[in-house]
């Protein structure tokens, strides 16, 4: 059971996996995969093949039997659909340079020195997660950038990786939720009301417009977590990739800029045509007024239009209100990650 990919605040509801001491056997655990009957006491009934509740008798855990808690995916996620994402994530942001390790299952990014998107070495191949992490060659790579060794884990498939920043030295940054939504059903011609998306606000004549390249009215609007990036991650934000870019953003008819977002076209292994949304700022004096979702919808459905068939995205766990806008717009949880740093 992973302590890196945490989460006690579970409902009822929710799909979980409890690690739980087994009755009579002190020292001997066992896992128990289902839906949250009961919180108080914890109740779970297991799942059936797929992922969904089953009618199968429902387990109490008792307190002093439980050893963690996790909560996943709304849905069943293999281990090759969170490469697929991460691959189309690497793609849609590729830095400075992207450099394969020999046996090919480590991907190292250098970049801006700033995200960790661009700036970490991630598990992208089909055996990185049974393996172990070639550690020299990865800091060998990130010292000739004169970069800190850093490295994106991947529930699941970044196993190894959890293991060595178990360590001392090394420190975990936040939980991130990667949530991703099905395009494939979503008609690019009809209105959000006549689909699963909400409906759009009234806003005062506000255009969208999207552009292949951000002005500098796009670029100084953009934060990374709160704080403006410096120019050379700017640049790279709008390099070019290995794949299509648009920058959209809502425009006052006096031609102000009051939202931006940034969205992609990338590919996983496996052919998929993935959009990326992500860079979704509002100015502050145009907040709480649903430009958030409006610039949702618009790009899911320039998404759709440039013929994607999933859609991408990611959201600190601590998020609530973005959590709960990118759930409006039908995007729900696939697998969450984290980066950790080598400080020595």
């Amino acid at each position: 059971m992973s302590r890196i990919f945490r989460s006690d605040a579970v409902a009822v509801g929710d799909r979980v996996v409890v690690r739980r001491e087994i009755p009579g056997t002190p020292g001997h655990l066992t896992d128990v995969i289902g839906h949250v009957v009961s919180v108080d006491p914890l109740v779970v009934r297991p799942q059936e093949v797929g992922g969904l509740p089953s009618q199968a008798e429902a387990i109490e855990i008792p307190a002093g039997q439980l050893k963690i808690i996790k909560k996943l995916s709304p849905r069943r996620v293999r281990n090759s659909d969170i490469r697929a994402v991460e691959t189309a994530t690497a793609k849609a942001f590729p830095g400075i340079e992207h450099t394969w390790s020999q046996d090919g299952q480590w991907l190292m990014r250098a970049g801006d020195g700033v995200t960790e998107r661009s700036n970490s070495a991630a598990p992208l191949g089909p055996s990185a997660g049974f393996g172990g992490v070639p550690a020299e060659e990865i800091e060998a790579f990130y010292a000739r950038h004169e970069l800190p060794v850093r490295l994106l884990i991947p529930e699941r498939i970044g196993a190894p990786a959890e293991k060595l920043a178990a360590r001392p030295g090394w420190k975990l940054g936040p939980e991130i939720i990667v949530m991703t939504r099905d395009l494939s059903t979503l008609d690019a011609d009809a209105a959000p009301e006549l689909q699963d998306l909400p409906v759009l606000p009234e806003l005062p004549d506000l255009e969208f417009r999207i552009d292949d390249q951000p002005d500098d009215d796009w670029l100084s609007l953009y934060h990374f977590r709160g704080q403006a990036l410096p120019v050379r991650a700017l640049e790279l934000l709008h390099s070019r990739i290995d794949g299509t870019m648009g920058f959209g953003r809502l425009v006052t008819p006096a031609g102000e800029t009051v939202a931006i977002t940034r969205g992609t076209l990338t590919a996983s292994g496996d052919g998929t045509t993935w959009l990326g949304y992500s860079a979704v700022e509002v100015s502050e004096r145009w907040r709480r007024r649903g430009l958030g979702t409006r610039l949702g919808v618009e790009m899911l459905y320039w998404g759709r239009h440039h013929r994607a068939e999933q859609a991408y995205l990611q959201v600190i766990a601590s998020n609530e209100p973005g959590r709960m806008l990118y759930e409006k717009l039908g995007f729900i949880e696939h697998h969450r990650h984290r980066y950790a740093e080598h400080t020595g």
